[in-house]
């Protein structure tokens, strides 16, 4: 396949914030900021599933944070019980979870714009409530163990080869990669001309003859595993699962941030992840109020639907540019006038 030259800058730019990413930063990083990193690779994961369900398909969820509730319990669930690899409870974790994830969407599927949201949004308060209420485990043997201690009973595992901070960080990045070229081969192939015909208009995509509904449900099952498998890294990153670790308003939360990064652009769910882990991090080492998040939040919202609808990630590089062709002009008139200054002089 040929590839244009911004393709290759793009990749090579890429391809060395990877490497940058995996063997220079861990190096430059203290362990809680390496697990605030491993936290925002993780949450990048599960903002590409709402980036695909919004940018590419059009469909609005509010319920993929408790989608990763279910894919942590599922994931801790397997990693207790079981002494099946790493690899294949990842695996697992997220095909368990897009099956959920897909039972739940089914019905919503007819519905689009704020119905999809709100009813999304209702069955992740439904998750939620039965977690807290049904005690779902989360350590000790077995698949039944629960505890409500901070401490005692058993920490979710980690894989042999990452047990350690730094190890996990990197296995959880080269994971998140995964992720993302999986996508991308969905987007760069059938299901995501589809996904762009649906988005564009329903109508338009039936008469051309694109089942609308599998592919749907092909989006929403992409998103589910994603999230699922994010949930199970999540539960081995945190070693403890409680059910105020997932409040619902982070769907929210979640929503507002990927707006902000951009649900059209690949990049914009890593900004997503930035902003809602590497951000609330940051005001807790500075000392200033967690409420103050809220408020950035809701600027940033306002900011995107007024002057940026598709994002920073887009809208950033078009205001550095405009700002250098003004700093530029503004140079440019400085010297025509030293030039006009001196000629004066130099005239009798």
């Amino acid at each position: 396949m040929h590839l244009d030259r911004g393709e290759q800058i793009r990749i090579g730019v890429i391809g060395a914030l990877l490497l940058f990413g995996l063997f220079v930063l861990p190096g430059m990083l203290s362990q809680y900021w390496l697990d605030v990193s491993t936290n925002v690779a993780i949450y990048t994961i599960v903002a590409l599933g709402l980036a695909l369900l919004m940018g590419r398909v059009g469909l609005v969820s509010l319920g993929q944070v408790s989608l990763l509730a279910l894919g942590a319990w599922v994931g801790a669930r397997l990693l207790f019980a079981t002494g099946l690899s790493y690899p294949i409870v990842l695996i697992m974790a997220g095909l368990i979870t897009m099956v959920i994830g897909v039972i739940i969407g089914l019905p919503a599927l007819r519905l689009g714009g704020l119905d999809l949201a709100l009813i999304t949004l209702m069955v992740a308060g439904a998750v939620t409530v039965v977690i807290a209420a049904t005690d779902f485990p989360n350590g000790g043997g077995g698949f039944l163990g629960h505890t409500e201690a901070a401490s005692g009973g058993t920490s979710v595992r980690r894989p042999a080869i990452a047990e350690g901070v730094t190890s996990f960080y990197r296995y959880t990045l080269i994971v998140m990669v995964l992720m993302f070229l999986l996508a991308l081969v969905h987007v760069r192939g059938k299901p995501g001309r589809a996904w762009a015909a649906i988005r564009q208009s329903e109508p338009a995509a039936l008469a051309a003859g694109i089942n609308v509904t599998l592919y749907k449900l092909w989006a929403l099952a992409l998103a589910s595993f994603m999230t699922g498998v994010a949930g199970a890294l999540l539960a081995s990153d945190v070693g403890r699962l409680f059910n105020l670790q997932f409040p619902i308003q982070d769907n929210i939360s979640l929503l507002a941030v990927c707006l902000m990064g951009g649900v059209y652009s690949f990049v914009g769910a890593f900004v997503a992840g930035l902003f809602f882990k590497l951000l609330p991090a940051l005001l807790d080492t500075w000392g200033l109020p967690p409420d103050l998040l809220t408020i950035l939040f809701g600027i940033g919202i306002l900011q995107v639907l007024l002057t940026a609808p598709r994002g920073l990630v887009e809208q950033f590089p078009k205001d550095m540019a405009n700002l250098g062709r003004l700093i530029w002009k503004g140079v440019g008139k400085v010297r025509g006038r030293g030039s006009d200054a001196g000629e004066e002089a130099r005239s009798p």
